[in-house]
């Protein structure tokens, strides 16, 4: 997917989420190889390419998303047992998982955060986004989409969060990037916490606490509605190639990990 970037002013986060109340969240604590959270988090099922030529078929398994038993969740890529399924451009070549919390939990306005070790490589495409709840009923991009952290493995110093609705969505969509302020360091290096602070009209995006982005009705096309002021639910995954990070080469290697320390919902 191309996107419009629209390199924002570096801030810092306004909203600190030390004062504020966590009102949902997945700490990911269970026993090593045990499946996330059912009562809090959906499967996606299949390899359809999701719209963006992707690779990956995604399932349910553990082989794909397992919480390690200290506390995170690992979401595996790889390209173990993926030629038993049947993808868009034939037997797969990958496996992944994608997860969404629709029908366990919604929610409009707050701090939506995450902690996140992210993956190297050419053809890695992790993201940890929202859609509108009434994704069903509207379609996209009518229900709205925010990509709180989008990246690709092939360019470990920078991430991304875009808006997409009616009229500003795909190549079109209204885009910023943050790069890593300390030189030489990878996303893939350490964990790192993504987040969006999200009121009426506005949405602000951070990582560590330093906001780069901020947007407002002001801010798109004319004749095109903002469409954020209603209930949304969380999505976490890991694709593989597709438009935006192009596939994997020979230099990409396999299994490769997204790992989770928590997903948390602030209000107050």
């Amino acid at each position: 997917m191309f996107l419009l970037f629209l390199i924002g002013f570096v801030t810092l986060a306004k909203g600190d989420a030390a004062s504020r109340t966590v009102v949902w969240s997945d700490e990911f604590n269970g026993p090593a190889g045990s499946s996330p959270n059912r009562n809090n988090w959906n499967f996606d099922i299949g390899g359809s390419g999701w719209g963006n030529n992707e690779r990956q078929y995604y399932t349910n398994s553990t082989t794909n998303a397992a919480l390690d038993g200290n506390g995170h969740l690992l979401i595996t890529a790889t390209t173990e047992g993926a030629s038993q399924h049947n993808c868009w451009y034939g037997k797969c070549q990958y496996t992944s998982a994608r997860l969404n919390t629709a029908g366990h939990f919604t929610h409009t306005y707050g701090r939506v955060e995450a902690r996140i070790l992210l993956p190297v490589g050419q053809g890695m495409w992790p993201a940890f986004w929202m859609l509108g709840n009434d994704f069903g009923q509207a379609g996209w991009p009518g229900c709205g989409e925010v990509d709180i952290m989008e990246y690709r493995g092939s360019l470990p110093t920078v991430v991304q969060g875009t808006i997409h609705g009616p009229g500003y969505s795909g190549a079109h969509g209204i885009s910023a990037v943050y790069t890593n302020p300390k030189t030489g360091q990878f996303f893939s290096d350490n964990y790192h916490v993504f987040a969006v602070d999200w009121s009426e009209n506005e949405i602000r995006w951070s990582v560590d606490g330093v906001t780069y982005e901020t947007r407002t009705p002001s801010d798109l096309p004319k004749g095109t509605t903002w469409v954020f002021n209603k209930p949304f639910f969380i999505l976490i995954n890991f694709a593989v190639g597709g438009n935006f990070p192009g596939d994997p080469n020979s230099s990409t290697k396999f299994p490769q990990l997204l790992k989770f320390d928590y997903v948390r919902l602030y209000q107050g």
